[in-house]
């Protein structure tokens, strides 16, 4: 298998994207295409200790930067290490595509080029996220913040795919993120929704409110691409301060620094389970292909595990299942349709 890795993508490229390919390649047993900055690229692979033939490099003569347009930069960027790395994967050269750089360029690159699945209509990045039962999945985070009722009912299907098919969940419980939990509330389009999920194959629960999201009732929670982005990114800076808050009460007298220290491994735990990069990058779903969207600020740690979840994805032929999911859905919903007193 041969995962292709953007080397220029993210805050700290190439260096990390370096380390954690060297490390995904070691604990893994995958062969990676490296694009990006060649001369770059070779220094950083210089101190690292690999086998050669499992690691090769692509030239690209550009980058797309992550305040660049998305569009304009795919467009006209065809040298850009993104660019090419989509390309060698539509071209068969690899069996996926990651990259920890502009989230808005990779979509925009995954969908014109690669497609997107027979019976989708957009694509939506998903997140696998930690809860007290576990880890949940929450879709779209932010591919799409204009969506329509389908486009949600379609993440849900192929949300409940990837819970079941790589994170191992049988019969995943899936629940639309909402400002309450009656089927009255929220906006028309949250009805129209909630409706669509009623009438699905899905193990659809029903609204579930913000309160919810980490308590462990839901396997997938569907949401708009707004809304996903704002809860992943507020999920993010809050466990962020927790830690500090933690450290400066910890550290604020010497009896309380002792405790500190028994309770280090309890720490340690409790920041690898909240810890992003533990659990890989985010996988675009819907795109005819396999394209990982990783974190800007990935760390070595994240970079490997994204690298993980794209290998999990190849291996247990998981676009295919979706075609399968999405098929078994619109003959439920035409079946429905035809047989409805209204027809």
């Amino acid at each position: 298998m041969k995962i292709v890795v953007d080397a220029m993508g993210g805050d700290f490229a190439p260096r990390v994207v370096v380390e954690g390919v060297v490390q995904a390649v070691s604990e893994f047993g995958v062969d990676v295409i490296l694009v990006g900055d060649e001369p770059q690229i070779a220094t950083f692979l210089k101190k690292q200790k690999y086998d050669p033939a499992r690691i090769t490099v692509r030239h690209a003569s550009e980058k797309i930067e992550m305040d660049d347009s998305p569009a304009t930069s795919v467009r006209r960027k065809k040298d850009s290490s993104m660019t090419v790395g989509v390309r060698l994967v539509k071209e068969g050269a690899g069996d996926a595509f990651f990259s920890a750089g502009n989230t808005g360029a990779e979509v925009c690159a995954a969908t014109l080029m690669l497609g997107l699945l027979p019976g989708v209509e957009r694509p939506g990045i998903a997140t696998v996220m930690p809860s007290l039962k576990g880890t949940f999945l929450m879709i779209d985070v932010g591919a799409n913040i204009d969506p329509k009722p389908i486009h949600l009912l379609q993440y849900a299907v192929m949300a409940s795919v990837y819970s079941s098919l790589i994170l191992g969940k049988a019969n995943p419980t899936v629940g639309l993120l909402n400002v309450g939990e009656e089927e009255s509330k929220g906006t028309d389009f949250i009805k129209e929704t909630h409706d669509m999920l009623s009438r699905s194959h899905l193990n659809f629960i029903g609204n579930v409110e913000g309160k919810h999201l980490y308590s462990g009732e839901c396997d997938v929670i569907v949401c708009d691409g707004y809304v996903g982005n704002v809860a992943l990114k507020v999920s993010e800076s809050l466990a962020e301060a927790m830690q500090k808050f933690l450290k400066r009460e910890f550290m604020s007298n010497p009896f309380s620094a002792f405790v500190a220290s028994l309770l280090k491994p309890s720490f340690r735990r409790f920041k690898k389970e909240i810890d992003y990069s533990e659990y890989g990058g985010a996988p675009l779903l819907g795109v005819n292909g396999v394209a990982i969207i990783g974190h800007g600020r990935s760390n070595a740690n994240a970079i490997k595990n994204a690298i993980r979840v794209a290998k999990e994805e190849v291996d247990r032929q998981f676009n295919e299942k979706i075609l399968e999911a999405i098929n078994l859905e619109s003959i439920r919903s035409e079946a429905a349709h035809n047989s409805s007193p209204a027809t």
